[in-house]
């Protein structure tokens, strides 16, 4: 199908919970295709649904050689210490901050075809799925920083050039 365009903290799309996905269908395929060609460009590790604007539980990855996508994926596990990781948003352009995130998780959902899919990881995997779950959920990173950084990360985001 085709890349979509990000859209940017602000955008109300980014706040709400994404609907369940309820209807499996060729629709459903060309959203998943999108998201997976959105993700393939450099320096991108997951892309949610509601980062291009449609309000859907589907995220598509790249991460180490790795590449895929749940539909209605559900955090199942957190595991390991939670710390403080550097932490980037295409919708949050240019502002990188220490995201605390657990070092493992695990996630289930489906496929496109409602087939069941776990995925889980430690690292950066395990930083992704976190991060494109809470999109889902209506959460940018910016809502998990500790008080002072998110102050600081606010501050950024309306003295950037995009806002």
């Amino acid at each position: 199908m085709a890349e979509r365009e990000i859209r940017l903290f602000g955008d109300p799309v980014l706040k709400t919970p994404a609907a369940t996905v309820t209807v499996f269908d060729d629709a459903l395929k060309d959203l998943v295709r999108d998201l997976l060609d959105t993700t393939a460009l450099p320096n991108r590790a997951g892309v949610a649904a509601p980062q291009i604007g449609v309000s859907q539980r589907v995220f598509a990855y790249h991460i180490e050689g790795r590449t895929g996508y749940v539909v209605n994926p559900e955090i199942v596990e957190l595991s390991g210490e939670k710390r403080e990781i550097g932490e980037g948003c295409l919708s949050v352009p240019e502002l990188w901050f220490p995201t605390p995130r657990y070092e493992r998780a695990v996630v289930r959902g489906v496929d496109a075809d409602g087939e069941p899919v776990t995925l889980e990881g430690e690292g950066l995997m395990a930083q992704m799925l976190q991060h494109e779950t809470d999109h889902l959920d209506g959460y940018v990173y910016l809502d998990r920083l500790e008080r002072e950084h998110r102050k600081a990360a606010l501050r950024q985001v309306r003295q950037s050039a995009w806002f």
